[in-house]
């Protein structure tokens, strides 16, 4: 049993009214993505985490460093870490950055 009529000229008139359709659904959705891409430029950058472990390139890509949040110096392969993970790692002999300084920041001097 077939939905669709059988003949070709309402075929055609079917065929017309949906790519109509189709053209409005998708200029809705150009709008309503353009909309959100302005709130998102609007919105403010997320905060930088707090503190930074720098992973090297080795097996298993032990921390070669730690950094606080907001360094300039911290490499592609960072990660977010909490203040109790880097004072663990500086207590393990990971090296501070020598800018940002986190030990000095925990009160952590080598």
């Amino acid at each position: 049993m077939s939905v669709l009529p059988p003949d070709l000229p309402r075929l055609r008139t079917l065929v017309t009214y949906l790519r109509g359709e189709l053209g409005r659904a998708e200029r809705a959705l150009t709008e309503a993505e353009s909309v959100q891409a302005a709130a998102a430029r609007r919105r403010p950058p997320a905060a930088p985490p707090a503190w930074l472990v720098e992973r090297g390139i080795g097996t298993g890509r032990p921390a070669v460093r730690v950094h606080a949040g907001g360094c300039w110096d911290t490499g592609k392969r960072s990660a977010p870490a909490t203040a109790d993970q880097i004072r663990a790692l500086l207590a393990e002999g990971v090296p501070a950055c020598t800018h940002c300084r986190p030990d000095t920041a925990l009160g952590v001097l080598e």
